[in-house]
């Protein structure tokens, strides 16, 4: 029986889904105030160590490119043995920025190798294989931005064979591109031709972020996934669509709204970035913040409703804001609309339109 358990540590908001001898641990942590990332670094790994276990993964949201200096002593903070980390930058402007940790305790974690270098980490159990990859970067910054992409998708099926997997296992996958509004399109042609020549079509397309953001080598983006390998007929995997929405497929775009992984004892929905677009896949309230976020939020829940969840069960969320000084409306629309707290990263990074002003994507979590 899974049972879920919400408390805070050290600042940190702490969501375990306690599995009986398995326990996943989702941390959220951001700045107190005016706090500087070697402090929030060290408060992150001051949390991993008084819950205990391994690290899958770290994600750091929002950091500027001077923050790249204080990056080792968040890695010794909360592992120390060489962990890929994503790192996405912009200016950490009103100190928005946050990391996000899958921690996991009472199955061991192994490490994901590509080249000289740890991409991702590796772990069973009872629903299956997990693998997660973080952090994936070109080799060389240097090559035109598809040749780099395209370089990505082939490390990711490099590590993913590894581990005897393929990219037909993925269900969640993240690409922060950066300068995304200058190439948007050419990405998305990259990524069409790899999941036609790959038949992704014909099975789970992932749910996916695509957002703007910089990376720690200056190249044209960074990406990370999580495939499963289920262990039996029980565990399955599926697309869910938005109630609100069409399909991104109808204008181009290869992800999913929403994936779902149904387990015996519980159900994980991974929500898309959404932001504020029609059933015609056209931006709606134009330069107008407030309306945006209103509508995205709704949009969110009507998938969390959809599969009997809600804000309560959100587990890990990022929000994304083209304007720093926009992100007050979020904090008024959740009060103005009594939602319940959930563990949420705000920052300021550009959506895939000019005209999109605010994007959000949620993990949730719900035992049955």
């Amino acid at each position: 029986m899974a049972g879920i358990r919400k408390q805070s540590l050290a600042g940190a908001d702490v969501i375990t889904l306690d599995r009986g001898p398995v326990q996943e641990h989702f941390i959220t942590l951001t700045p107190e105030g005016d706090e500087l990332p070697e402090s929030l670094f060290r408060r992150a790994g001051e949390v991993v160590h008084q819950i205990g276990g391994q690290v899958v993964s770290v994600e750091v949201l929002g950091m500027s490119a001077a923050d790249r200096k204080d990056l080792p002593d968040l890695m010794q903070a909360v592992d120390g043995s060489g962990l890929a980390v994503g790192w996405v930058e912009n200016t950490r402007a009103d100190n928005l920025c946050g990391i996000h940790i899958w921690l996991l305790a009472g199955t061991p974690v192994t490490r994901v190798e590509l080249g000289d270098g740890v991409v991702g980490s590796l772990f069973d159990n009872d629903c299956g294989r997990y693998c997660r990859l973080v952090g994936l970067l070109p080799t060389e910054a240097s090559g035109t931005r598809e040749k780099q992409t395209g370089e990505i998708f082939e490390q990711m099926e490099t590590a993913l064979a590894k581990v005897g997997m393929t990219f037909a296992n993925v269900f969640r996958t993240w690409f922060y591109n950066h300068d995304i509004l200058d190439w948007y399109d050419e990405f998305n042609t990259v990524r069409n031709d790899f999941f036609r020549d790959r038949n992704i079509y014909d099975g789970v397309v992932p749910a996916s972020t695509g957002i703007g953001g910089g990376n720690a080598i200056d190249a044209a983006l960074v990406a990370g996934l999580v495939a499963l390998e289920p262990r039996s007929p029980e565990v399955r995997v599926f697309q869910v669509s938005s109630p609100l929405q069409s399909s991104a497929h109808d204008y181009g775009s290869s992800f999913s709204r929403a994936v779902e992984m149904d387990c015996p004892d519980h159900r994980r929905l991974y929500v898309s970035g959404t932001a504020s677009i029609d059933k015609a896949g056209n931006t709606i309230f134009l330069d107008d913040c407030r309306a945006q976020v209103a509508r995205t939020m709704e949009v969110v829940q009507a998938i969390l409703e959809s599969r009997r969840m809600g804000w309560a069960d959100v587990t890990r969320a990022l929000a994304y804001f083209k304007r720093a000084e926009d992100a007050p409306l979020l904090v008024a629309y959740q009060q103005e609309n009594d939602l319940p707290p959930f563990p949420i990263i705000v920052a300021e990074n550009d959506v895939c339109r000019d005209n999109l002003l605010f994007e959000l994507e949620v993990d949730a979590v719900r035992a049955k």
